[in-house]
């Protein structure tokens, strides 16, 4: 596992559909090279405001996907899609494996488990300082990852 706080940035891309459509819970995607598991940190798109996340970066059990995805769900509402974006991402820490489900339900409900958690954790002193980062001030045409 890459140390912690870890920072990321890369376009955004389709995904498999799985966010939006079945779970009610969209997604920004983009490759990242992190271990799987589900994180929570910040992001930004563009050099728009910065908001709490919850990323799952894996393969998805439940979805079987065969190509490990990072898929962060920002904790904003946004009035349109941002495909084609640069999303800047901080990692701030770790909340667990990736896990099968047996049903869409137990998935949705481990996913809205994740987010309150993430929030709680967000808003300790140590992670809430992630937010202010530099990283976050980066014109968006520079890409990179790792930091």
């Amino acid at each position: 596992m890459k140390p912690l706080p870890y920072f990321c940035r890369g376009e955004v891309v389709r995904g498999f559909g799985h966010g939006s459509k079945q779970l009610g819970i969209p997604t920004a995607n983009f490759p990242a090279d992190v271990s799987a598991g589900i994180y929570y940190g910040w992001a930004s798109v563009g050099t728009g405001e910065v908001h709490k996340v919850v990323v799952s970066i894996g393969w998805n059990p439940y979805y079987k996907n065969t190509k490990k995805s990072m898929e962060t769900h920002i904790m904003h509402t946004f009035k349109e899609d941002f495909y084609g974006e640069i999303l800047n991402v901080a990692i701030a820490g770790y909340l667990g494996p990736e896990k099968n489900f047996d049903s869409l339900e137990s998935l949705i409900s481990a996913i809205q488990g994740d987010i309150e958690e993430a929030k709680k954790r967000l808003d300790l002193p140590e992670h809430l300082k992630l937010k202010e980062d530099n990283f976050f001030q980066v014109p968006k045409s520079k890409i990179m990852n790792g930091h």
